[in-house]
């Protein structure tokens, strides 16, 4: 049985930090109190303490698709024997860049689509995660989130409002720009235009696939597509929107390169993540990944 309320996410863990321990730099969340509003199950397991969260960062690195999805499927395989053996004790975060391709959720719709399946633009891959028809490539960050739910609140609309959240405070926070949600739609929006897209899968609890923030991105390649098959809203990036209010009191100075504003981009989404989630980061080897 499911309960729709409102609440407050809330915490009094000590400020966000970057230390090293052991050679491995960690992220820790500070003290916060966020809105988020969902669906909250009356067997949701409430998150006591701060939780161990190993994170792939290769965030400047452009990976075909393929790569990425089989290394969270591995992921899911492995947690999924250590949760038979009550030893999961610790969630999983990959974020990176993708090489140009299309990928379609369980939803999709060759509707969707402004060219042939047969003969498409770029790679085009259909996955196990929810949602439509998107865009990744160079300039986007990517964040593919394992996480057991178990230890958060197992209920899926929580966690996608949860994932909106990070974005949306990045968005405001770090370049002072009025993001937001649309009722009924699943993603973050600056306006009309979308600069989040979220999509899913969960299995047993764990959740693998996630969000994707364009940044830098070139958007062009959206022009072939129906972009989540929402056709009366746009797709837009931090950067364009920063050229256009160069009066914002964003600490992102429009004359940087793109790889200054992926950076920055980059570290608050670590940042907003530990907080939303209260979760501690430890930066592992990504050659952890490429076995």
């Amino acid at each position: 049985m499911f309960v729709a309320i409102n609440f407050t996410l809330s915490s009094s863990i000590s400020p966000w930090t970057i230390r090293s321990n052991s050679g491995q730099k960690t992220v820790s969340p500070r003290p916060i109190t966020s809105q988020i509003t969902g669906t909250v199950s009356t067997s949701t397991t409430q998150q006591a303490t701060t939780r161990r969260c190993e994170c792939y960062d290769m965030y400047k690195e452009v990976v075909p698709y393929p790569e990425a999805w089989s290394w969270q499927k591995s992921i899911v395989k492995d947690r999924k024997t250590l949760i038979d053996d009550d030893k999961d004790d610790s969630d999983s975060l990959i974020v990176l860049q993708h090489q140009p391709v299309y990928t379609l959720g369980t939803a999709s719709t060759e509707n969707n689509l402004n060219f042939n399946i047969n003969d498409s633009p770029l790679p085009l891959y259909q996955t196990e995660r929810g949602g439509e028809v998107t865009y990744h490539g160079p300039g986007q960050i990517m964040m593919y989130p394992i996480m057991n739910l178990r230890f958060q609140k197992m209920d899926l609309h929580w966690y996608l409002r949860a994932l909106e959240e990070v974005v949306i405070r990045v968005l405001k926070i770090t370049f002072s720009l009025k993001a937001s949600r649309v009722d009924g739609l699943t993603g973050v929006w600056v306006g009309d235009k979308k600069l989040a897209a979220i999509g899913i899968r969960v299995t047993r609890w764990l959740t693998y696939h996630g969000l994707a923030l364009n940044v830098s991105t070139d958007l062009s390649p959206f022009n072939s597509i129906i972009p989540c098959g929402i056709r009366d809203r746009g797709v837009g990036n931090i950067k364009e929107l920063l050229l256009n209010e160069p009066c914002s009191s964003s600490s992102y100075n429009t004359s940087d390169d793109d790889g200054k504003l992926i950076d920055i981009a980059h570290d608050s989404l670590l940042k907003e993540f530990c907080e939303v989630f209260q979760v501690e980061m430890f930066h592992q080897p990504v050659s952890m990944l490429k076995f």
